[in-house]
């Protein structure tokens, strides 16, 4: 998939969701907030996809796995947050539908892992280890 088929598909999921939110919180449907997130929810799933696509396409015989590393282990973390963040959608809509009776504080937590987890990342890509020579 192009880069600007990436982005488009980024944008139309984004308006669909807005759009739908929007109308949801003027009360002009009564939709499930389900339903409302099914967009988000669409789209990571694609993401998610693509992601095992990739990750897969490095167990063919004949990889190195000296070279590519790295590049796995950042495409674990983009799978790990990408579940995060659905998890954090999953308890928020049961919040919002009153499903479950939990605090607030309870249905934050996959995503604050997943900002640490970024913070974390950030990190490390700002200060990249040294090597010593």
């Amino acid at each position: 998939m192009s880069l600007a088929q990436r982005v488009l598909l980024t944008w139309v999921f984004t308006l669909v969701f807005l759009i739908m939110l929007v109308l949801k919180l003027d009360k002009k449907v009564e939709w499930n907030w389900f339903i409302i997130f099914l967009p988000v929810w669409v789209f990571d799933g694609i993401l998610v996809l693509m992601l095992a696509v990739k990750m897969a396409g490095r167990c063919k015989p004949g990889y190195d796995p000296r070279n590519g590393s790295p590049d796995l282990r950042l495409r674990a973390w983009y799978l790990t947050a990408m579940l995060l963040k659905l998890g954090f959608c999953l308890t928020l809509c049961a919040k919002l539908e009153d499903l479950v009776d939990v605090k607030l504080t309870f249905v934050c937590i996959p995503l604050w892992t997943m900002l640490l987890g970024a913070l974390v990342e950030l990190g490390l890509n700002i200060f990249p280890e040294r090597r010593e020579a």
